[in-house]
């Protein structure tokens, strides 16, 4: 399925919304990691078609995310991120299958402020676990099939990263009556967290191993006592200055899945004629059938101590309390996850609970976790006193205490979702709404990411009220101590916009010129539109993603590029009047105060980006592992 740029946003839509919520000065931002020369942003890695700012720290080092070297077979878009570029060809498509070589789809970077680099702020590949930057080559020229999906979410100031990251690919010896089939194809875990420390050398990197990976039996009458490595998940979204780690990761295996994982090992017979030894029957579970696993696993917010280790060379790990007891045999999965935390290793998340005492109705409700006077962790509920949210979720935390987070309500009769801000060390007091660019509660959408201890949040927010519609979104700065809330476009400079001086105008837009594979020249103009703002430093430096148009190439009705006869060079797609058709696509951004003035220049263009449904980013954090493997379609 492909969501297309089937809708044009006017700027005039935009700045409506804008001047609305521009009533106090805001900062002046200036995009840092712009091209001067192309105005192009170094936001993503060579070979890869997206790149995602995911955090930035103290020192002007930033954490990011490429992906999109192939397009994901996808069977449900609300679950993933979509491409919006077209004519992707068949063989580009990336399916997951016990049968087929697994390629990864999503490697991570750092950039960094460095000023003796000639151009600061551009994306360089980090390895993790082995892996290899797209388009790497063997001794033999070929081009290295990386199978290690690699992600970063948090970084401290010092040099330690975290995320997360998948097994390594490993074959078997096929054995079966498939004609040309040489290998089954299976790894050990589908997730993994990792702490990385590269301001050391050797550079470290930790596995944070969950505290479940392994499933064991005892004998039976009927059953011999079997062991089976299943690897569990784990993640890691945030670590603080004291190398304290938080995420989440599999604490027991579902009472649903045993059965399968038994039948894997009950079933395998080496003599039969299609024989799935278990190890790749266990992966075949693993991976969803129809939208849903076979194999999952409880889940809980875990908290992990980089700076103490267990037997095994492990980071010590703590299992934060779920927000509600189980019933007695209940069969049901519950999940808790730690996404943020602050200097004193104050955790806020997200919890399975039932409400009010009543186990009738299970609800997944914003939450932190604060240590008590014996130094263990106790769960605290995040209660808005309002019936009509049905979901709530903590993303970040500040040293004063200050959390922010989103919930999910019905506002107008439809479903959308509202940033809030919350005292944790005032539990008595009820979380609060910011008023955006209406007073009272609108019902744009909005969804905070990171809080500084200035009281700074950045996030994403809906810019139109239409109802019936998919809405563009942009990156918005809230100031808690004067309340001011404002879309970071419109604190840009006009370079960072796209645009350049003009004797006629004072500003226009910039032209950029493409060589055509017929040797023609063709222009299109510069746009550069923040969507979503993801991390802010203490100097108010913000990562987040920005859409930026580019021009698309001709594709035949098999998906394959169209090469011009003589030049052997791709041909781009023309409209009407013969220019090059654009697309917008999301490249890293790095936002930085500066001493310019905020761009009042406007053109009206035709078009602005229109941001696909799911577009945001961070979205891959918090569906993992609960929705992350669903974005792919597996078959085996």
């Amino acid at each position: 399925m492909k969501l297309k740029l089937d809708k044009a946003l006017s700027l005039v839509a935009i700045s409506v919304l804008s001047a609305i919520g521009s009533a106090h000065a805001a900062p002046v931002y200036e995009i840092v990691n712009l091209d001067e020369a192309t105005y192009d942003l170094r936001g993503t890695l060579d070979g890869t078609r997206n790149g995602y700012a995911m955090g930035v720290d103290a020192n002007g080092q930033l954490i990011g995310i490429s992906k999109g070297k192939k397009k994901l077979d996808v069977d449900d878009v609300d679950d993933g991120i979509v491409d919006v570029e077209d004519g992707i060809a068949p063989e580009e498509l990336i399916s997951y299958s016990i049968y087929k070589a697994i390629e990864a789809n999503n490697f991570t970077f750092t950039a960094s402020a460095n000023p003796e680099s000639a151009e600061p702020w551009t994306p360089e590949f980090y390895s993790i676990a082995g892996t290899t930057a797209p388009g790497s080559t063997d001794d033999e020229g070929e081009v290295i099939i990386n199978s290690i999906d690699t992600y970063f979410y948090g970084i401290n100031s010092n040099g330690i990263k975290v995320g997360s990251f998948t097994a390594p690919e490993k074959k078997e010896e096929y054995v079966g009556t498939i004609e040309d089939q040489d290998f089954w194809f299976y790894r050990e875990f589908e997730l993994r967290g990792v702490a990385v420390n590269d301001n050391i050398s050797p550079a470290a990197e930790l596995q944070l191993v969950p505290p479940y990976t392994t499933f064991s039996r005892e004998e039976e009458e009927d059953k011999p006592a079997a062991t089976v490595e299943l690897g569990g998940w784990s993640a890691a979204a945030a670590v603080n200055e004291a190398n304290i780690a938080t995420g989440y990761g599999s604490t027991a295996l579902a009472s649903f899945s045993e059965k399968y994982v038994n039948s894997c090992i009950d079933d395998y017979d080496p003599e039969a004629e299609n024989p799935i030894p278990v190890d790749i029957c266990i992966q075949a579970n693993q991976y969803p059938i129809n939208s849903r696993r076979n194999i999952q696993y409880q889940t809980r917010a875990l908290v992990w101590d980089l700076n103490q280790f267990d037997a095994n060379g492990d980071p010590l790990v703590t299992e934060l309390p779920l927000g509600l007891t189980p019933p007695e045999n209940s069969t049901l999965v519950y999940t808790a996850q730690g996404l943020g935390l602050n200097a004193d290793a104050v955790v806020v998340g997200r919890s399975h609970v039932f409400r009010d005492g009543k186990t009738d109705r299970l609800y997944q409700d914003a939450a932190f976790w604060k240590k008590n006077t014996n130094g263990e962790y106790e769960y605290n509920w995040v209660d808005f006193d309002d019936k009509d949210i049905y979901a709530s979720i903590g993303y970040d935390i500040n040293d004063s205490g200050l959390m922010v987070g989103k919930y999910s309500k019905y506002i107008g009769g439809y479903p959308r979702t509202k940033f809030f801000i919350y005292d944790t060390n005032n539990p008595t007091e009820l979380p609060i709404t910011p008023e955006d660019f209406r007073e009272g509660l609108s019902d744009l959408s909005s969804n905070p990411k990171d809080i500084n201890n200035q009281g700074l949040v950045v996030g994403s927010i809906e810019v139109t009220y239409d109802k019936e519609k998919p809405r563009p979104k942009a990156g918005f700065l809230y100031n808690h101590n004067d309340k001011e809330f404002v879309n970071l476009n419109d604190t840009l400079v006009c370079e960072s916009k796209g645009y350049v001086a003009s004797e006629e105008n004072g500003w226009e837009r910039n032209k950029v010129t493409i060589i055509d594979g017929t040797g023609e020249e063709l222009t299109y103009s510069s746009d550069i539109y923040v969507v979503e703002a993801n991390s802010i430093n203490e100097d108010g430096t913000i990562g987040g993603t920005a859409f930026i148009r580019k021009p698309r190439y001709q594709f035949d009705s098999n998906g394959n590029l169209i090469l011009d006869e003589e030049t052997k060079l791709p041909l781009f797609e023309l409209d009407g009047n013969g220019d090059p058709v654009t697309s917008y696509l999301p490249r890293m951004v790095v936002l930085k105060p500066t001493a310019g003035e905020a761009c009042d220049f406007t053109d009206v263009p035709e078009e602005k980006p229109y941001e696909r449904k799911g577009a945001a980013s961070f979205v891959w954090l918090f569906a993992l592992p609960l929705l992350w493997l669903r974005r792919r379609k597996y078959s085996f």
